[in-house]
């Protein structure tokens, strides 16, 4: 009986956060190990279909590195990266990158989602119109082909499939006026669909308790961080690497309308639930100050 009573009261504390978050929008940014560890990915698919059975409109987006950097060794090209990260991108590397991303990862995630009793549809930025980019070099001017820059986000293919019921799953690549396919970083498509969206939070699933002082001591967890210190952590190295993009789309998410974003790990099982539904919630929030 006092397991019930306990059951009974964890549905009790997520009532006024049901209710908050009736009918509103939120953002997932899926990545990391939540993307290959089997009981990560298994519990990540049932926050996400729990989500939109309580009201919610969730909507996927997902990078796939990893997997876009194994089929390229399986054909013989070496992956190449700029000094700041970014994937070189030539013809034969983006026809993998949307091979990969558009035909084998996103595909993967919405099967994944309709097992547990969603139903997700899979999408690029090149459907309906949904992502329109332009070249982009790297930050000293090296010229690392098919990158582009989002300079439109037109919503409507997402807001028909969040009113028909389903869970769009967004592979981050976008076309041109031309027709042409250009490759995004991952988190930065999650923070323009989440400004484009007006959504309700923009949440980011990492590989690391959120924004750490120290990177190899958990204990120094950032739990809220106010926009006005981005600039200062940046020139600290605190905020550094993979951590750029993912606080530069809060913090246009936040200019553009979203209420909360969210850095979380994705490494514990169940991590989207305990975000939105609990009162303590993970994490780093970073906030308009």
């Amino acid at each position: 009986m006092d397991r019930l009573i306990e059951k009974a009261n964890v549905l009790i504390e997520a009532l006024p956060y049901i209710r908050e978050f009736w009918g509103k929008t939120v953002v997932v940014k899926y990545g990391g190990a939540a993307m290959i560890d089997e009981r990560l990915r298994q519990s990540t698919a049932e926050d996400i279909v729990l989500m939109k059975y309580v009201g919610m409109n969730p909507i996927v987006v997902h990078g796939g590195g990893p997997s876009i950097n194994e089929m390229l060794k399986k054909l013989g090209i070496t992956p190449q990266f700029s000094p700041q990260g970014l994937r070189i991108t030539d013809d034969k590397t983006i026809s993998v990158v949307e091979m990969v991303l558009s035909g084998v990862v996103n595909k993967d995630i919405v099967a994944l989602i309709n097992r547990v009793g969603g139903h997700a549809v899979g999408i690029s930025g090149k459907d309906g119109g949904l992502l329109y980019a332009v070249k982009k070099y790297a930050d000293d001017g090296t010229d690392i082909g098919q990158v582009g820059r989002i300079t439109k986000v037109e919503t409507k293919v997402i807001q028909v499939l969040c009113e028909s019921g389903f869970i769009p799953v967004v592979a981050p690549l976008a076309t041109d006026e031309f027709g042409g396919v250009w490759n995004i970083n991952a988190d930065t498509v999650a923070g323009d669909i989440a400004s484009a969206m007006r959504a309700e939070k923009l949440v980011f699933l990492t590989d690391t308790p959120g924004l750490l002082r120290d990177p190899s001591n958990p204990e120094t967890l950032i739990h809220q961080l106010p926009s006005n210190e981005v600039q200062r952590l940046k020139e600290e190295k605190i905020i550094s690497g993979g951590m750029i993009p993912k606080i530069e789309s809060c913090l246009k998410a936040l200019d553009h309308g979203v209420r909360k974003t969210h850095i979380i790990d994705g490494r514990i099982p169940h991590s989207l639930l305990l975000e939105i539904f609990t009162r303590e919630g993970l994490g780093t929030l970073v906030y308009l100050s």
